[in-house]
């Protein structure tokens, strides 16, 4: 049984790994308890999608202007240590946000005030931690480690929203919150046992100079430029759609928040079933199609999906989105690891994290904006059509960019042999 185990999730040949994948379970559960209860609570205040995208979109705004920074410190500090002290403060934050919902003491200011400080933390939490799944596993089970990562977040996603019906039924939305800030503690307890070598801080440049060298790395390089540019759109009009299921929901589909988390869910274990896929044939594929064969699963399903009234097919059709969106995401974060050098990683994944997280409030804006004028579905449909046309683009350029990158590493050689003589 742990033979199979390892030949399918080569990831967990690390006692590190494995010890971090237990804590993020547990945390990540309670994350979408939490995603769950936020979106319930906001419904309470108000049914405008326009505010509903807004508060959404205060949630991921900090990544956009703050992650490149946080890019530049993970470059310089233990990566363990960071994410001890980003675990932390997520925990005091849901705590309080718990405590002033059971107290009723909150509103959709003290709400968005929260989800703004949750996402300064997250700013550096989540460059941080892509960062460090490079230093759990050995470079051949990295595509393994970014697949499992991705499964767990999702595969929370099918537990968190179903066990979050249940507690906003017994203990409301502020009882989700508290158990949420409590699930923080089996993810610190996880990365106080993991033992990593832990690199002396480096000396801490100008940060500006350091985010620009990180830019030019990135922006210079063909093959990760056109990898970013194709993530910034997909977070714009992809992502964004999560945004929406809370009022689909409920005007649709008439479901109350078990009716959410089931929702939720179906994309969840769609998400859990690319994983394995991933996990199982990373090495093997070929990047490029897994992407963009994800990215036409995911828009045609979604596409779909808003032409539905009928709680089944929408289920099956959310499946099929969440498989295809997680082909797509981990194999671009794959592809990146596998061409970045350590010294800068840090800066690029920020930059990547800005393009996938920073990106949404742009998504949630214009989602929310566009529904307010169109409703949800056609909002959606919107969307799906734009990142159709931009998974073309990078299919029929993949021969003329894969010809560039080649000229760029080239280049670079042979400057880097020029430095050396």
């Amino acid at each position: 049984m742990k033979d199979t185990v390892i030949r399918v999730f080569p990831a967990f040949r690390s006692r590190n790994f494995r010890l971090y994948f237990l804590g993020q379970s547990i945390s990540l559960i309670g994350t979408w308890l939490q995603v769950v209860a936020e979106g319930w609570l906001v419904l309470t205040f108000t049914k405008s999608p326009f505010i509903i995208g807004f508060i959404a979109a205060l949630a991921t705004l900090p990544t956009l202007f703050f992650s490149l920074f946080g890019g530049v410190i993970v470059d310089h500090f233990s990566k363990r240590k960071i994410l001890l002290f980003t675990q932390s403060a997520s925990m005091i934050l849901a705590l309080i946000y718990g405590a002033m919902t059971v107290l009723k003491i909150i509103n959709l200011t003290e709400i968005g005030i929260l989800a703004f400080l949750l996402g300064v933390v997250n700013a550096l939490d989540l460059p941080g931690r892509q960062a460090f799944t490079n230093e759990m596993v050995e470079k051949k089970d990295l595509s393994s480690a970014i697949a499992v990562n991705a499964g767990t977040f999702n595969g929370a996603r099918v537990v968190g929203p179903s066990i979050a019906g249940i507690l906003i039924g017994i203990l409301g939305t502020g009882g989700a919150f508290i158990v949420n800030g409590l699930s923080y503690i089996a993810a610190i307890i996880a990365l106080l046992s993991i033992k990593v070598e832990e690199p002396a801080p480096k000396a801490f440049d100008n940060p500006i100079k350091s985010i620009k060298e990180g830019l030019d790395y990135s922006f210079s390089n063909p093959k990760i430029r056109s990898l970013l540019l194709f993530t910034s759109v997909v977070a714009i009009f992809g992502w964004s759609y999560t945004t929406l299921l809370p009022l689909i929901a409920q005007t649709t589909f008439h479901a109350d928040a078990t009716g959410l988390g089931y929702i939720f869910a179906a994309v969840g274990v769609g998400a859990v079933c690319a994983m394995v896929i991933l996990s199982y044939y990373g090495k093997k594929i070929d990047h490029l199609k897994f992407i963009i064969f994800g990215n036409t699963l995911f828009t045609i399903s979604l596409f779909a999906f808003t032409f539905v009234d009928k709680i089944i097919p929408a289920y099956i059709l959310l499946f099929l989105s969440g498989f295809g969106l997680l082909l797509t995401f981990p194999t671009i974060n794959t592809t990146l690891q596998h061409m970045v050098e350590d010294k800068i990683r840090g800066r690029v994944l920020s930059i990547y994290v800005v393009m996938f997280v920073g990106f949404f409030p742009i998504g949630n804006f214009e989602i929310g904006a566009v529904s307010e004028h169109f409703g949800p579905q056609n909002a959606i449909r919107i969307g799906m059509v734009v990142v159709f046309i931009a998974g073309l683009i990078l299919y029929l350029a993949r021969n003329k960019v894969e010809a560039q990158h080649k000229e760029y590493i080239e280049a670079a050689s042979f400057n880097e042999g020029q430095v050396n003589l």
